[in-house]
Formats: structure tokens, C-alpha cells, sequence
């Protein structure tokens, strides 16, 4: 007794202390279950990017050697990589779960949505997942959204509660103390949940190594024909691009994030490996969406006000 309190008192880390890594797992993993004790019919919002690739990697973990108790949700908005769809039914197969699929393009089809001029699809996402949240009743919904991300998504709880219309009022937030979460919500109510919130994206690319998650191979250094818009590099496609003065050009690149082709910037990289990745996201200084995403770039304020109309 008396070493050990000696060696406590000289600073040495217990045994029994959770790595970085494995302190964000525990969260995480106590975030699915609480969910699964509270909820009648949650599901996770699917894309086959690494955020959401993480988040079914911790769900499986919650809940092994059972399957996971949740079915899968993509909003497919007809402008998605290919590599990354390819990953997305792949994984689905391989897990044996079930995905529900809410297409913009149907929506465009019947006339409920309309193009936008800048062939962008990713701000039409919001009615068909509000309205396939509410057709399906879903009460809760996890997403792999994290604060280090952008700064409304900065100022979002763990369990964030959404009104009837799935729509976000800043100014509803619950507190979160110990983490303890309160997921009270009325009849026609959901709520959004973050299991992802406390993590970085090195974080995340970090577990990924550490797990030995796959991931599409758009994450990794690649040739592609791009072309530059809004200071991005933007693949070429029938969403609209390139237009009349922008030259298409092969460059060695890679995502950072992964979503609608039309506002998802590649960026230069010759990062071949997980290793590879990790420097080159440790020595950044822009955040992903930052970098990346034309949809953040519309506003000041683009993310929050499609939060508040029920987006992501």
C-alpha cells in the first residue's frame, strides 16, 4: 500500500488509467448504450464517410457479441462518390444491416426540390431526412459530427433535442454535467446524437490506425481529374462541372472529408498511408471543413442556419 500511494505521490500514472484514445472509446461506447436504454428506435446516420465509419466501428464494439440494435440511415443527394457508395452497400452486406436510403433525386424528380444554380446538392439534404426521420420514427439519430469541426457544431450537445419540425433552437440545450444526458422529448420530437463530439479529427484518424479500420481509398493519396473553383479542387462531373474557363487537370490528391461531389474539395497529397495521413493532418493548421467544404464557405453563419432547419 504504502509504494503505491509513493509512487502516486511521484506522479507515476496508474496502471488502470485510460489512454487518450481509449477514454474517447469508453464515451463513445457509454453513449450507444445509454441510447439503446432510452430510445425506442434509433438509427445512425450512415455515409460511408470515416466519421460515420467510425461510428459503426464503436456501435459494433457497444454491443458485441450481439448485433448492432439500430438500423443504418444515408441521404444519398445523386452527387456521391462512387468509392465511397461502393464501401457504403460493402459494409452494409458484410454486417448484415439494414439501410434506409433517402435520395434528393427522388425529391427532384417529383418536384419537391429544385436545383440549385451552382449545382450543389448537399443544402437539399435536409427535407428528405426530415421527412424520412418522421415517416420511419426515428426518436433518436446519431450523427459523427464533432466540435472541433466547425463552430456551431462547436456549441452543440452530446444529446442535442430537435422540435417537431426536426429543427435546432440553440437556446433549448440541456446541460451535460458528468455526462449525464437527458433524452426527454416530446411526441413528434427526436433527438440528434453525437458520440463523436469530444473528438479531433486526429483523433479520429489515430483510432483508425490503432482499430485497423478500413476506409475507401478516396482518404489516401490518388491521381484525379480535378479542377479549381473557389480555391478547391473539385472533381469533374455530371453535377455541373467544370464550367466554361476551368481546366481540368490531373494532380496527386486525396479527401479530407467526404460528401456531395459538387461542394467537396480534394486536397494535394502524396499521403500513401495511415502514417502518412496523421503527419499531414498533425502539421495542419485548417480544419477539414474549413479546407474542404464549399457548403461552409456560403455564410458566416451557412452551418447554423442549416442546423436550425434540421440539417445535420
Amino acid at each position: 500500500m504504502t509504494t503505491t500511494v509513493a509512487k502516486a505521490e511521484e506522479g507515476t500514472a496508474s496502471p488502470y488509467a485510460l489512454s487518450h484514445l481509449d477514454s474517447l472509446e469508453s464515451e463513445a461506447v457509454h453513449i450507444f448504450r445509454e441510447v439503446a436504454g432510452e430510445f425506442e428506435n434509433p438509427v445512425i446516420l450512415f455515409s460511408g464517410g470515416k466519421d460515420s465509419i467510425v461510428m459503426l466501428h464503436l456501435a459494433l464494439k457497444a454491443f458485441a457479441p450481439a448485433p448492432v440494435p439500430f438500423s443504418l440511415l444515408h441521404v444519398d443527394t445523386g452527387h456521391n462518390f462512387p468509392e465511397v457508395l461502393e464501401y457504403r452497400d460493402r459494409v452494409v452486406a458484410a454486417h448484415g444491416l439494414r439501410l434506409h436510403v433517402a435520395s434528393v433525386q427522388d425529391y427532384i424528380d417529383r418536384g419537391a426540390l429544385r436545383e440549385r444554380p451552382d449545382g450543389t446538392r448537399n443544402p437539399l439534404q435536409t427535407l428528405p431526412l426530415t421527412e424520412k426521420i418522421q415517416s420511419e420514427k426515428f426518436d433518436a439519430v446519431f450523427g459523427g459530427g464533432r466540435r472541433d469541426e466547425e463552430k456551431a457544431r462547436a456549441k452543440e450537445r452530446v444529446f442535442s433535442l430537435r422540435d417537431e419540425f426536426s429543427q435546432w433552437d440553440p437556446r433549448r440545450q440541456r446541460p451535460e454535467l458528468w455526462n449525464l444526458y437527458n433524452g426527454r422529448h416530446a411526441p413528434g420530437e427526436h433527438v440528434r446524437v453525437f458520440p463523436l463530439s469530444n473528438w479531433t479529427e486526429l483523433d479520429v484518424w489515430q483510432y483508425i490506425a490503432r482499430e485497423g479500420i478500413e476506409l475507401p481509398q478516396i482518404y489516401f493519396a490518388h491521381d484525379r481529374e480535378v479542377f479549381r473553383r473557389g480555391g478547391m479542387w473539385l472533381t469533374a462531373g455530371e453535377w455541373g462541372g467544370p464550367k466554361d474557363g476551368e481546366t481540368v487537370e490531373k494532380r496527386l490528391v486525396r479527401y479530407r472529408t467526404v460528401g456531395d461531389m459538387s461542394c467537396t474539395g480534394a486536397v494535394d497529397s502524396d499521403a500513401l498511408t495511415l502514417d502518412d495521413v496523421i503527419a499531414e493532418i498533425a502539421a495542419s493548421r485548417l480544419t477539414e471543413r474549413g479546407a474542404t467544404r464549399a457548403d461552409d464557405k456560403m455564410s458566416e453563419a451557412a452551418m447554423e442556419d442549416r442546423k436550425r432547419e434540421g440539417y445535420f
